[in-house]
C-alpha cells in the first residue's frame, strides 16, 4: 500500500493547532488526498510533510510494529523477539500485579501527551490508570504547563479562545511566540493571508510567517514581558488604554500601572533590542483594535514562562480586545469549549487513591531513585527523543530492573530502552473525534483500512490489559462506539458519530462567537485578575513583572531549538523521504556571531555546555538576534551519529511556574571545528 495514492474521508489530526483539513472545508471539499501533493485537494489542505509520512513509514510494513516484542538482550540494545498479545499482556499484568503486592500502585508511572491528538486514543486509556491507581509523568511539563498556569491566574483558563473567524472584522493580528510555518501550516498559507487587518508577528526567528507579516518585532528571548510593557506604555500614552472596562471587568490594574512609568519605547529598546519605532508602531496599531492575539507555545518555554504569559495576556484587558467582533486572544481552544466531556471519556471516578505526579523535568531524578518508579509505560509519547538531559536519561532507562512498556507504532528510541513493545494502530486505521486546538470546530476520523498486522488503537489495547488485570469495572471494557456517538451529541451533533462522519467537519456554532461575550471569567472573582490571590499564595508576585532575563555571559549563546518544518514533534523522523529533506542538523547562527568566529555556512561546530556536546553544520543567517542560535528539535537521537539530539544540551531547567521546561532558556558554547568533517545522518533502525 505504500505510495498509493488514496483519497480518505478524514481530517488530519496531528499537531498543528488544528486539523490541516479545515483548509478543505473551507473549499467545500471534505476529503484530503494522501501521497498526491499536486492535487488541488491536498495543496490546499495538508502539509507535504504529512502526505509524505502518511504514504511511507506509516504504510510501510518494514517500518511498522507489526507484532508484540519482547526483549532478549540488554536494556536499550534493541534487541528484541516477536511474542503473542496473550503472552505480551500476561507479562505486563503479572508485573504490574506483582509491584501492586508489593508496593502499591504508586510506583507504576505512565508517560503520554498529544500522540495521533485524537479523542478516545489519547483519554480512554486513562481510564485504566485511574482504576490501577497509578502515578503520572504530568502531560503538559514537557510542553506548555506554564501557559496554563498563567492564564490560570489571569483569565481563570487558558482553554478558551478566541474564535478564528472573528478575522474578517480584526484590523490586527497579533502573533506572538508562534511560528504557523511551520507548526499550523493552514494558519498560514489561508487563515492569514485571507485575514484583511494587518499582520504583527513577535518571535526571535524570523520565520516564514515574520517574513510575511506587516511588521514583525524580533525581541532577545526571554524579553517578551518587558515588550509587552513597553507597549502598555504606548497604549496608555496613546489614549488607547480603556479604563472603562478594566474598572468594570478586572481587578489589580493598579498593580500595572505603578510600572508603566519606567517602561518607555527607548527603555523597552535597551531591554529587548527591538527599535522603540516598532514598538510605538506595534501598540498603536494593536491598541486602535479590534485585534486578535494569537499567544504561541514557544513563548512559555523559557524560564519566566509563567510571567512572560501574563504581562502579553495583559494586552487584550488593557485594550478591551475581549467580548467583540474581531477581538479576543488564544493559546488554545479545548475541547471542553464545545461540549466535550472529559471526565465521561477518562472516568476520574475510577480512581480510588490520590494522584501522584511528577514534571517531566524531574524524570531522571525519579528513574534513579530505583524504589520510586519500578515500571513506566510510555504511549502517545517517545520520550527518548523529547526529554531534557537526554544522555542521563537514556542511562536511567536502561535500569534492568525497570519494567518498561513501549505502546507505538515504530520502534522508537523509546522502544528500545522496553520490555515489551505495543503495536499501535495508526489514526488511518480506527474511526475517532478530532477537536482542533484553533478552530472552534469538530472532526470525524474515519478508518481508512484495517490496523498493519497485529496493531490495536490505544484504547483495545487497555481494554485487553484490564481484562488481564482482572478489572470488571465496565467503563473499562466499554467499546468505542456510544463514547464516541455521547461525544458527538454533547457538541451539537445530533446525529451523533454517524452524522459527524458524513460532514466529517462541523462548526460547533454556526456564527463566530465573541470571546468572554458576558464578561464574566472563571477566576475566583469572576473578573480578569490582573492581580492574583492565587498567584501570591503559590509563591509568584501577584500580579505581572516588567521583567526580563539576564543576557548570557560572554562565551555563551542562547540556544532556541522550536519545531522543525518536516517534523511534527518526533512523528516523521523515521521516514526515509523525511530524513533527505532534513538534511544534516543545522544550527543557524546570526553573521555578526559568525564573523566573529570565522565561521562559514557549511563549517562544523561543537555545541557545549555542562549537560552534553553535540556537533552540527552552520548556517549564517540573520533568523535570529547576534548571540541567539537557532536548531530545532525531535530528529529520532537513533537516526543521528551520535546517538543524541538537541536534547543533550538541555539540562531540564524549569519555568517559573507550573514545573514546566524552559527548554528555550538553555545557553551553550560553540566550539569551531572546520570544515568538511560533518557525518551523514542515518537512517533509523526499521521494526525487524
Amino acid at each position: 500500500m505504500a505510495g498509493e495514492k488514496t483519497i480518505i474521508r478524514t481530517t488530519c489530526p496531528r499537531d498543528c493547532y488544528d486539523s490541516c483539513g479545515i483548509a478543505v472545508v473551507k473549499r467545500g471539499d471534505h476529503a484530503k488526498v494522501l501521497g498526491d501533493p499536486d492535487h488541488p485537494v491536498s495543496r490546499g489542505a495538508l502539509c507535504g510533510k504529512c502526505a509524505i509520512a502518511y504514504n511511507g513509514a506509516w504504510r510501510d510494513p518494514h517500518q511498522r510494529l507489526l507484532q508484540p516484542l519482547k526483549r532478549v538482550g540488554p536494556k536499550g540494545q534493541g534487541q528484541f523477539q516477536p511474542i503473542s498479545w496473550d503472552e505480551a499482556l500476561a507479562t505486563i499484568a503479572a508485573r504490574l500485579k506483582g509491584i501492586v503486592a508489593k508496593s502499591g500502585p504508586e510506583p507504576i508511572y505512565h508517560c503520554h501527551y498529544t500522540g495521533t491528538c485524537s479523542l478516545l486514543a489519547t483519554a480512554f486509556p486513562m481510564r485504566f490508570f485511574n482504576k490501577l491507581g497509578a502515578s503520572e509523568i504530568e502531560p503538559d511539563s514537557i510542553c506548555n504547563l506554564s501557559a496554563h498556569v498563567a492564564f490560570g491566574y489571569l483569565y481563570g483558563t487558558s482553554a478558551v479562545g478566541f474564535d478564528p473567524r472573528m478575522a474578517k472584522d480584526a484590523a490586527c493580528i497579533l502573533v506572538w511566540g508562534a511560528n504557523p510555518s511551520h507548526s499550523a501550516p493552514h494558519a498560514h498559507k489561508h487563515w492569514l493571508k485571507e485575514a484583511p487587518g494587518q499582520v504583527i508577528v513577535i518571535d526571535p526567528v524570523r520565520h516564514a510567517t515574520a517574513a510575511e507579516a506587516d511588521l514583525h518585532l524580533q525581541p532577545f528571548p526571554g524579553s517578551d514581558a518587558a515588550l509587552a510593557f513597553a507597549m502598555l506604555h504606548v497604549i496608555r500614552r496613546e489614549g488607547l488604554l480603556d479604563r472603562a472596562y478594566l474598572a468594570q471587568n478586572s481587578i489589580g490594574w493598579e498593580a500595572i500601572e505603578a510600572q508603566l512609568d519606567r517602561c518607555t519605547p527607548a527603555w523597552g529598546e535597551a531591554q529587548t533590542g527591538v527599535p522603540a519605532a516598532l514598538i510605538e508602531q506595534a501598540a498603536r496599531i494593536y491598541g486602535r483594535g479590534p485585534s486578535l492575539l494569537w499567544l504561541g507555545q514557544g513563548l512559555c518555554r523559557q524560564p519566566q514562562g509563567g510571567n512572560i504569559f501574563r504581562a502579553v495576556g495583559l494586552l487584550p484587558a488593557a485594550t478591551s480586545n475581549i467580548g467583540k467582533p474581531g477581538a479576543g486572544f488564544l493559546f488554545l481552544n479545548g475541547g471542553a469549549r464545545k461540549g466535550i466531556d472529559g471526565e465521561d471519556i477518562e472516568r476520574p471516578g475510577l480512581r480510588t487513591r490520590p494522584r501522584h505526579a511528577i514534571s517531566h523535568m524531574d524524570l531522571c531524578t525519579a528513574l534513579e531513585t530505583r524504589d520510586r518508579i519500578q515500571a513506566l509505560i510510555c504511549w502517545n509519547i517517545n520520550i527518548a527523543a523529547s526529554n531534557p538531559d537526554q544522555a542521563r536519561l537514556h542511562r536511567a532507562l536502561a535500569r534492568e530492573d525497570l519494567f518498561t512498556v513501549v505502546i507505538d507504532l515504530f520502534r522508537t528510541d523509546s522502544a528500545e530502552f522496553a520490555d515489551i513493545v505495543l503495536p499501535a494502530a495508526s489514526f488511518l486505521e480506527f474511526d475517532d473525534i478530532v477537536s482542533s486546538y484553533f478552530n472552534l470546530t469538530l472532526s470525524a476520523q474515519s478508518r481508512a483500512f484495517a490496523p498493519m498486522g497485529e496493531a490495536l488503537p490505544n484504547q483495545e489495547i487497555f481494554r485487553r490489559l484490564a481484562l488481564a488485570m482482572g478489572f470488571t469495572e465496565p467503563a473499562l471494557t466499554e467499546p468505542d462506539a456510544p463514547i464516541l456517538d455521547r461525544a458527538a451529541r454533547a457538541c451539537g451533533v445530533a446525529g451523533g458519530f454517524a452524522e459527524l462522519q458524513a460532514k466529517a467537519t462541523v462548526d460547533v456554532w454556526n456564527e463566530p462567537v465573541a470571546q468572554f461575550a458576558d464578561g464574566k471569567f472563571p477566576t475566583p472573582s469572576g473578573k480578569i485578575e490582573i492581580a492574583s490571590e492565587a498567584a501570591a499564595a503559590d509563591g509568584h508576585p501577584a500580579a505581572p513583572q516588567a521583567t526580563v532575563d539576564a543576557r548570557p555571559a560572554p562565551g555563551l549563546y542562547r540556544l532556541l531549538s522550536p519545531a522543525n518544518l518536516w517534523l511534527m514533534n518526533s512523528s516523521y523522523g523515521n521516514d526515509p523521504a523525511i530524513q533527505a529533506k532534513l538534511g544534516p542538523e543545522r544550527i543557524a547562527i546570526h553573521p555578526q556571531d559568525a564573523a566573529k568566529l570565522g565561521l562559514q555556512s557549511g563549517d562544523r561546530v561543537r555545541l557545549e555546555n555542562e549537560t552534553g556536546r553535540l556537533e552540527m553544520d552552520v548556517e549564517v543567517a540573520a533568523l535570529v538576534p547576534p548571540g541567539v542560535l537557532l536548531g530545532s528539535k525531535s530528529r529520532w537521537p537513533k537516526a543521528l551519529a551520535g546517538h543524541a539530539n538537541i536534547n543533550a544540551l538541555n539540562p531540564g531547567h524549569k519555568s517559573d511556574m507550573g514545573e514546566s521546561s524552559a527548554v528555550h532558556g538553555v545557553e551553550v558554547r560553540l566550539v569551531p571545528l572546520g570544515r568538511g568533517v560533518a557525518s551523514p545522518a542515518k537512517a533509523a533502525v526499521p521494526a525487524k
